[in-house]
């Protein structure tokens, strides 16, 4: 599911990694047991696997899906783990049938599966696919005018209420980009629209960034972008037992009652069926960044020049979905677990997502099993999982997390995530303790294109692409990699599974790939998602695919054998500190931009300066945003910084410190993280409970840092922002003060 957006793959700027001291570097013994473990990765089985997993369609509830779970736990099993499925039945609706058409001016026939490619020779096996859907939209049979809405977020919505324009009773036309696909649908039922149509636009992922396929990887004219549209900001999983895990025995909610759930009928369309519809739209001429990349005129519309049938009926049983959890247990620590996963169900074929990350999750897997067969033992328990279900809502994850919920908050130190992989840059996100700890795993690996370690290859694209378009690159990474010491981590959002590892349960989490120069946004979530696609122009020969396998081995290596999970806490401190100057500059910037916009109003210029062909009215008055008292971040953030430093002081001698002093501090840093996490959660959706990452609940995948605090200014719920500055700044007294108390503990003081 996870895709990093353009911007940030084409800035490198989510690359893994505020200058730190190193993570201790390996001993004799491990490195070269890191050696062994390289040479065991074989790019060539991961294309065996590739090509078998990527043969039929692996949609949630397909034979072929079912079949790659049963495959896998037999190579577990036979690489020497002790290996089960885990299954959980989740409402998962699938289409029944579903009907397109434009009716006005002419009546036209459009939607359907998408065509086969000649050269793709997987493209042709559609008998056993699904059409093109969005999981989880409302049901509906709905003929209305249509509405083009841009990316269908909210400044689009002001936009149109500039021009007189309502989607009150109209279907919508929106281009996916710009934020998740689950928010145009919920953002058009909000504003009274009847029903959503979606299109990838040329503009955002073909033929301005790639040759359309098969020439080139980019999206072609009929190519259809599936995906979810549950409302994940709200609640992951199986929407009718959140915070449960989906078994026999669980309660369910009904489809009525579940939130997540939209009300509405949606549909993704291709860029050739969208432009039926745009070529014939009338009212206000669209121009600048909300145009597209069609070679036509864009209009608004709304009238009844153009108007759409739309129908979608669908199967809302529950579905069978399949984990595959393999399990090595520790010699020393058999109860403090190193979790690493990937999914393994497609939208159709699933090659490069998720199908590039899992084989390379096999492959780790392998290679540690026969490290294991040769005598080694890691001395805490290693948990890999091939998760079923993600595509549709992060189903198998979310329902094994929280089905295993207090085992977990117990026993895991850390997740390790991968999804889609492909050539490009080492991208690292997660819990920013871990910064060091990714950068020198980077710094071992060898990128396969430029033979210089995989963290130099993404410092020199931050620095080239900051001299060539200084907009793209964030300051704090740009200098970061000027200064030459670790590359930041970017936080989590959510689009993949460690969501309820780190946002529900506290667990400190990564998430890993390569990517930047791969084309896979062109197939993504169509039927060329393919091993043709994957093998041409993602990822050939699966180089990237061996070096995924090298890096995260190396964590999970390093995590399960090491004196404690690496961390270095400094970093987790100075990226805070950035996070509430942050909020601070945007309670600032916001307050200003009302009092401009307020003179403005009062002065007229909007009626004046209207053009006579796109008069816009003056945006509405929000009100003046008011003057935060930020000092409990303030002072929590300091607190943490002092902590923090004394902290990594403290571990750099930790091995001189008696036994049993080092496995009290041991213990108290295991669920450090846990920490973060308030009981009552994020404001209108308390199953997100960390109040240090959130995916934004108007940005779905993208991250939210300090949540609570800056969506409630963002969305101008002042008292929530009150409310939120103290609860946010409570939970990072209380890590400084775990922290603290560590030291003293150190220091024989405590």
């Amino acid at each position: 599911m996870n895709r990093y957006s353009l911007a940030l793959l084409a800035s490198v700027a989510a690359a893994a990694f505020s200058a730190a001291p190193a993570a201790a570097a390996p001993g004799v013994d491990a490195k070269a047991r890191e050696t062994a473990f390289d040479a065991l990765i074989s790019s060539a089985d991961q294309q065996r696997w590739l090509e078998d997993m990527s043969s039929a369609p692996n949609h949630v509830g397909s034979p072929h899906d079912k079949a790659n779970a049963e495959m896998q736990l037999a190579l577990f099993k036979q690489w020497g783990w002790d290996a089960h499925i885990e299954r959980f039945d989740v409402l998962y609706p699938t289409p029944i049938s579903t009907n397109f058409e434009m009716v006005a001016p002419t009546r036209v026939t459009l939607g359907g599966q998408e065509p086969a490619i000649a050269q793709d020779p997987t493209s042709s096996r559609t008998a056993g696919a699904l059409p093109p859907y969005v999981a989880y939209q409302g049901d509906g049979d709905v003929t209305a005018p249509v509405v083009y809405v841009n990316y269908g977020l909210p400044a689009d919505y002001d936009a149109l209420e500039q021009r007189g324009i309502s989607v009150k009773g109209k279907i919508i036309l929106a281009r996916y980009g710009g934020g998740w696909r689950g928010l145009k649908p919920r953002l058009a039922q909000e504003h009274g629209a009847v029903g959503c149509l979606i299109y990838s636009d040329p503009a955002d992922d073909s033929f301005a960034e790639a040759d359309p396929y098969p020439l080139g990887g980019g999206r072609p004219e009929h190519g259809v972008q599936r995906g979810s549209v549950q409302d994940m900001t709200t609640y992951p999983g199986d929407p009718l037992t959140p915070g449960v895990g989906a078994t026999p025995s669980a309660h369910r909610l009904t489809r009525q009652t579940a939130t997540t759930i939209l009300k509405i009928p949606a549909l993704p369309i291709s860029y050739a069926d969208a432009g039926q519809l745009i070529a014939r739209l009338d009212g206000p001429l669209v121009t600048g960044k909300a145009r597209g990349g069609l070679g036509m005129a864009y209009h608004w519309g709304g009238s009844d020049a153009v108007k759409v049938h739309l129908a979608v009926k669908s199967d809302w049983s529950l579905k069978p979905i399949y984990d595959v959890i393999a399990v090595m247990k520790g010699s020393t620590y058999p109860d403090q677990w190193i979790v690493r996963g990937n999914h393994h169900d497609g939208w159709v074929f699933g090659a490069s997502d998720p199908l590039t990350g899992q084989v390379a999750l096999m492959s780790e897997a392998k290679a540690l099993g026969q490290l294991a067969r040769q005598g080694w033992r890691p001395a805490r328990t290693i948990v890999y999982a091939s998760w079923d279900g993600e595509e549709p809502g992060l189903l198998g994850s979310t329902e094994w997390a929280e089905e295993h919920a207090d085992e977990l908050k117990r026993k895991a130190l850390l997740y390790i995530n991968t999804d889609n992989n492909g050539r490009g840059y080492l991208e690292a996100e997660g819990s920013h303790e871990l910064q060091s700890f990714v950068n020198q795993a980077g710094r071992d690996v060898t990128d396969p294109q430029a033979g210089v370690p995989t963290v130099e290859r993404s410092r020199a694209a931050i620095l080239a692409n900051h001299y060539l378009a200084p907009d793209s690159v964030p300051d704090a990474r740009f200098d970061a990699a000027k200064a030459g010491g670790d590359l930041p981590l970017g936080p989590l959002g959510s689009g993949s599974d460690y969501t309820a590892f780190l946002q529900h349960l506290g667990i400190a989490s990564l998430n890993i790939g390569f990517g930047g120069e791969d084309q896979s946004s062109g197939s993504y979530h169509s039927i060329y998602d393919s091993y043709y696609h994957v093998t041409h122009f993602d990822d050939p020969g699966l180089a990237y695919g061996a070096a995924l396998s090298k890096v995260v081995g190396r964590l999970v290596l390093r995590a399960a054998d090491g004196p404690r999970v690496p961390a270095h806490y400094g970093d987790f401190a100075s990226t805070v500190a950035r996070y509430v100057t942050e909020v601070e500059k945007l309670d600032a910037d916001q307050r200003e931009k009302d009092r401009a916009l307020a003179d403005a109003r009062r002065e007229g210029y909007f009626k004046l300066s209207a053009s006579p062909t796109d008069p816009l009215a003056a945006p509405r008055d929000r009100g003046v945003t008011p003057l935060l008292d930020m000092l409990p971040l303030d002072n929590a953030a300091d607190h943490l910084k002092r902590a923090a430093s004394a902290a990594d002081a403290m571990l750099a001698r930790a091995e001189t410190l008696p036994p049993a002093t080092r496995a009290r501090i041991d213990a108290g840093l295991a669920d450090i993280d846990q920490l973060l996490l308030d009981p009552a959660g994020l404001p209108r959706r308390p199953w997100f409970k960390n109040l240090i990452y959130a995916p934004g609940t108007l940005t779905g995948y993208g991250a939210k840092t300090l949540p609570g605090v800056r969506e409630a200014i963002e969305q101008r719920r002042f008292d929530d922002a009150r409310t939120y500055i103290v609860r946010t700044a409570a939970v990072i007294e209380a890590y400084a003060a775990r922290l603290d108390a560590l030291v003293a503990l150190s220091r024989g003081t405590a």
